[in-house]
Order: structure tokens, then sequence, then C-alpha cells
């Protein structure tokens, strides 16, 4: 088995493949990704990622949870696995939960869109999108490679106020609010207003 890390053409070049899978299936879908690989496709990082983290599906009552992944985009996914020697969990709705808790406001009006063939399209998170995510993964997981992205992202501080406040809608806990008011000191912001 290859090694799970993966950059921005090697990720291409794995969802063309599940296109083209999904093509053959009869399938089409419309992913909403976030995490590294979105952060690669939009060329706002430059390190490799392990996996393709879908936080939505697009239906026509609008986005759906990922989590299970429907059962042909899995049988895609495994055979796209089998073919280029890595994990399943290659492609995985790990981050659905943010969709049941809520999205930032505002964010389809910001994912980028790209096409893999005609049987799949993949909306990717937006900077600011993203700047909430990393937050708050900073914040619930730890710095390592979230503040390294976020970093990277370079965050004004009133994006990072705003990304604040959004997490708190996830998260409204004293313990939360007192690591959050952590995170943000270390980040150079002080005085944000985490309660508007």
């Amino acid at each position: 088995m290859q090694s799970a890390a993966f950059g921005a053409d090697r990720a291409d070049e794995l969802l063309g493949a599940l296109g083209e899978q999904l093509a053959a299936l009869g399938q089409r879908f419309v992913l909403v990704v976030i995490g590294g690989s979105a952060l690669l496709a939009l060329g706002l990082v430059q390190r490799a990622t392990r996996d393709v983290d879908v936080l939505a599906i697009a239906a026509a009552e609008g986005l759906v949870p990922a989590d299970p992944l429907p059962p042909a985009l899995a049988q895609a996914r495994d055979l796209v696995a089998q073919d280029f020697g890595l994990p399943a969990d290659w492609l995985n709705p790990g981050p659905s939960d943010l969709l049941r808790l809520g999205l930032p406001e505002g964010f389809l009006s910001r994912v980028e869109t790209r096409g893999y063939g005609a049987a799949l399209t993949v909306r990717y998170a937006g900077r600011l999108d993203q700047i909430h995510f990393k937050l708050y993964a900073m914040v619930d997981q730890g710095a390592g490679r979230h503040e390294t992205d976020l970093r990277t992202l370079q965050p004004t501080a009133e994006e990072l106020g705003r990304a604040a406040r959004w997490t708190r809608t996830h998260d409204p806990s004293e313990g939360f609010r007192q690591e959050l008011e952590a995170v943000l000191a270390h980040l150079g912001v002080a005085d944000a207003d985490l309660d508007a």
C-alpha cells in the first residue's frame, strides 16, 4: 500500500478517478469538502494531506450530512482505494457533525466549485470558512497542523473574532470558552467579543 499522504495533484487525480467510478455506476454526486484537501485544492496551503473530508452532500433538499456515505459513493471510493493502494478512508464523512451543528453564515456563497467529469462535482469551503473550522479544531483537538494551517491562512483579528463567535454556537460550555480565549491569545487576539 502506498503512503496515504498526497498533495494537490494527487488529490485531483483521485477525485477524477472517483468521478469515473461514479459514472460507471450511473451515479452523480455533489460533495462539499473542507479540511486539508480543500486548502490544497484552493492553493491556500502546500502541505500533504491524508484524506478528503466530506462535510456534506448537496441534494435537492439542500445540504445533507455525508455520514454515512451513500452506498454507491462508498463503493466508488473503495474501488479508487484499491486502484491506488490507499486506505478506504481516504474519502470520509468525518466532519459531518459540523453540518448538523450549523455552518458559518453565508457558507455556500463562498465555496469554490470544481468538476471531476460528469458524475462528480466538489464544492470546496472558502478561506473564511476554513478559518472558522481550523479555529474550532485547534481549540477542540489541539494545535498541530490546525495551528499551522490557521497561521498559513493569515486571518485578521476580525476574522478570528467572527470565527470564535461561531465556535461558541457549537460548544457554549465555560470550559470551551476558556480554552478558546487561551487559543486566541496565543494567536495574538486578546480582546475578541465572544458573545456578539
